[in-house]
């Protein structure tokens, strides 16, 4: 009963924390007409203040202090900080520039570079139904090159930024509250030195109604409490059910950038979708044919 309770908790959390991420593009919006790396030094500001926060009343600050003492896994968190920050800018410019439906796009492409990486870096061996997964997703890129002669880059930066940030992360293995504080104070100080030079006249917090400097603060909990609740998710459930559940993120972006910002969904652009699609379908195929034979060989070795 415990097990059932443990899981139904991580479930969920991890469906909070994908309709959190998915529903993000319409926060984001309502801070039109704000430079987005204005948006991005609040964003590091305040989920840097709430974060610190948490790990007090947590009682986790000294995991905190000993990673600041930890010389490589704060030199790998340099490089998670530019990833991380690289793609919160460009996710936060896509939107505001109508752009959503490609960052959906890469949010679906993202699990197959997963597998690209796995394979490049880790050693890992891509099985049949995930080298045909990779392959659908590629033709979907080509397909985008050659129907409207351009590579959809703000797509393909989301996807390979997140994938190389996951990458990092695994080789300086930190709790995900303690990194992203860690990551959050690195972009600090730039952040500051922004808002204090900016020529925006939004820069200033004294300037604002409290409607804006509410939502500019609010900036703080819509990165950080999706991912609290997804650190919830991965820790009770297996991973094949996580990722089912990432592809809430991205089917929900898609509704909101074609249905609320009147961004066209062209028959090219489906195409596209298309392939990329077929490719996560056979993605996913496998991960349950995996699991369930991990499954059937563990209840054979009892």
């Amino acid at each position: 009963m415990r097990n059932n309770d443990t899981a139904t908790t991580g479930f969920l959390a991890g469906v909070a924390a994908f309709l959190i991420w998915g529903l993000a593009p319409i926060y984001f919006n309502q801070l039109q007409g704000i430079p987005a790396a204005e948006i991005l030094a609040h964003r590091s500001i305040w989920s840097f203040a709430l974060a610190l926060l948490i790990m007090l009343l947590l009682g986790k600050l000294p995991d905190l202090i000993r990673t600041l003492r930890d010389h490589k896994k704060m030199r790998v968190l340099t490089l998670t900080t530019a990833l991380i920050g690289g793609n919160w800018l460009v996710f936060i410019w896509a939107i505001n520039n109508g752009h959503l439906l490609e960052s959906s796009l890469g949010y679906y492409i993202n699990p197959l570079i997963n597998i690209v990486l796995g394979v490049l870096f880790l050693g890992e061996k891509l099985r049949r139904l995930q080298w045909l997964a990779v392959a659908l997703a590629a033709m979907g890129i080509v397909h985008e090159l050659w129907q409207f002669g351009r590579v959809p880059v703000i797509a393909l930066f989301l996807a390979g930024s997140f994938a190389l940030y996951g990458l990092a992360r695994k080789r300086a293995p930190v709790e995900s509250l303690t990194g992203l504080a860690i990551e959050t104070l690195y972009m600090l100080p730039v952040a500051l030195i922004y808002l204090l030079w900016s020529a925006s006249p939004t820069s200033n917090l004294l300037n604002n109604g409290w409607e804006l400097n509410s939502l500019l603060v609010l900036a703080g909990p819509v990165t950080l409490v999706p991912l609290l609740l997804f650190t919830i998710a991965a820790r009770r459930l297996n991973l094949s059910t996580v990722g089912f559940l990432q592809y809430i993120g991205p089917s929900l972006m898609l509704v909101v950038a074609t249905q609320m910002l009147g961004e066209p969904f062209s028959e090219g652009k489906l195409t596209t979708f298309m392939f990329v699609w077929m490719g996560l379908a056979l993605y996913s195929m496998d991960a349950l044919a995996q699991r369930r034979k991990l499954h059937l060989q563990g209840k054979a070795s009892l």
